[in-house]
């Protein structure tokens, strides 16, 4: 099974320069974990609710002034569409991240966590018994 079998294609994006408060806002209406934040339509790094918390409310910063540029993880891991979820799910664990943009084209096409290959590799688990 590859990455394209199971990713979400609508990822949700957000320009860097928004501020927290507006990505709070997009990740609450969306009911999701993280934003890929761009810039002319360029990928340049991805907000997950652990930044948010670590980044904004541990240390008290103003999330209607803070931007969102300024916490996101800017040393971004990608994957391919057709590459394995084996070979996602390791590249995930050596880069100690759970959310993995997929990458075509040098174009966004689409997300995928550890979530997404735990219940694919139980599925997988489930069919064969």
């Amino acid at each position: 099974m590859n990455v394209e079998d199971i990713m979400v294609r609508g990822v949700v994006t957000i320009d860097a320069d928004a501020t927290v408060k507006e990505a709070v806002k997009l990740m609450n209406t969306e009911e999701i974990g993280c934003l890929v934040a761009v810039k002319d339509k360029k990928l340049l790094g991805i907000v997950t609710e652990r930044d948010l918390l670590k980044k904004v409310l541990e240390c008290s910063k103003n999330p209607e002034k803070t931007k969102v540029c300024e916490i996101m993880s800017k040393q971004l891991i990608t994957g391919e569409p057709r590459m394995s979820v084996a070979d996602a799910a390791k590249l995930m664990i050596k880069g100690n991240i759970k959310k993995l943009p997929v990458m075509a084209d040098d174009k966004l096409v689409g997300l995928i966590t550890l979530t997404d290959i735990a219940r694919t590799a139980h599925f997988e688990t489930e069919m064969t018994e």
